[in-house]
């Protein structure tokens, strides 16, 4: 005879924040994205190969949120008392069937808001993250429609001259990325 689950793994929940980024509950992450979508904890994740390319991603055509749009190499949800550094590990391994090694913060007190075109919308604390990927992704199709390495200044560039092709909060991120091409340069 199998034990059923505890209630907290059948749910994945966000943690809910005030306006001054201090948890005040949960919500089940199925229902927090909408058109009142309440302030919430998140990451962003840049990974990067051995050749110092950043991995960029097609958002899969399913997502509630910017569906088949260009990325950073994945996002996701810490849950309740949950590191940021565990939740990064844990979606790396959900969304692109890799571990991650060289896990670090480049921008520890992102924030951002931002209504995609059907009227959800993101409104998220969301640190951003560095990494190495430790092998090759292997995308979760429910999660990741394309993904390509790309050099860091192309994805720069893109920024410059076509930001409606991406993410805002790419976009948002672009000082981020310039920390990374800097870190590049000899």
């Amino acid at each position: 005879m199998t034990t059923p689950a505890p209630a907290a793994e059948l749910v994945d929940v966000v943690v809910l924040l005030d306006d001054a980024g201090q948890p005040i509950g949960t919500a089940p992450r199925a229902t927090v994205h909408s058109t009142e979508t309440p302030l919430h904890l998140a990451f962003s994740c840049h990974l990067r190969d051995a050749a110092g390319r950043t991995l960029v991603s097609r958002r899969a055509l399913s997502k509630r949120t910017w569906p088949g749009v260009w990325t950073n190499s994945f996002c996701g949800h810490p849950r309740p008392d949950e590191s940021f550094e565990d939740a990064v590990r844990r979606h790396a391994r959900h969304e692109l069937g890799l571990e991650v090694t060289d896990l670090r913060p480049l921008l520890p007190d992102f924030r951002y808001r931002a209504v995609d075109a059907a009227g959800i919308v993101e409104n998220e604390v969301c640190p951003v993250f560095t990494a190495v990927a430790a092998g090759e992704p292997l995308p979760n199709p429910d999660e990741v429609a394309e993904l390509r390495w790309v050099d860091v200044a192309d994805v720069l560039a893109v920024v410059e001259r076509a930001p409606w092709a991406l993410s805002p909060w790419l976009v948002e991120q672009a000082p981020a990325l310039r920390l990374l091409l800097a870190e590049q340069s000899p």
